[in-house]
């Protein structure tokens, strides 16, 4: 029995082995099969197509606007009120009623360029007269911390100097470091 289990096995794990192959050429398979035919076979399917014949149109001429409306050629926006006196003088009187309007947009957005430059720069000079002043102030109390320090200096050189008579004094009596 122990034969024939060991056959059984056997026989189960090649069997295993056999469906785990079996399943990765399925999944696998395909994606090889066209990367191996892109690879190799480009230069065929390309070779082919190249000689294929030309393609021939027999298109007919795009259709011009002549053709499609022969009257609307003539008619054109400078032509129109051309020929009559009273509404030629009205568009004309538009034409400058809107050149005025357009010239006075202009003036304004300049006006307000003009402004708006004009603020910026006053904020920039109350910025730098602002900045100027603290750099004063730091400036004074830099020179009152230096006065300061030189005077401490100066005082503790001299309290060393009363500090080592005083020393030499007591040592002179007798006075010895513990």
């Amino acid at each position: 029995m122990s034969g024939g289990s060991r056959r059984s096995g056997a026989c189960v794990k090649c069997c295993l082995v056999l469906f785990a192959v079996a399943s990765a050429l399925c999944v696998s398979g395909p994606a090889l099969y066209w990367r191996y035919k892109k690879g190799f076979g480009g230069g065929i399917s390309s070779h082919s197509s190249s000689a294929c014949a030309p393609c021939v149109c027999d298109c007919p001429p795009p259709l011009s606007l002549h053709k499609i409306a022969p009257g609307l050629i003539n008619l054109s926006i400078t032509d129109c009120g051309k020929h009559d006196p009273e509404l030629n003088k009205e568009m004309e009187k538009q034409f400058v009623d809107l050149l005025t309007e357009e010239l006075k947009l202009q003036e304004v957005v300049a006006e307000e360029h003009t402004h708006h430059k004009n603020a910026t720069v006053v904020e920039a000079k109350r910025m730098a007269s602002q900045y100027q002043k603290e750099a004063e102030k730091c400036n004074a109390a830099t020179e009152i911390c230096e006065e300061a320090r030189e005077r401490a200096e100066a005082g503790l050189t001299k309290e060393k100097k009363i500090t080592a008579l005083w020393e030499r004094r007591a040592r002179q009596l007798g006075w010895q470091d513990a």
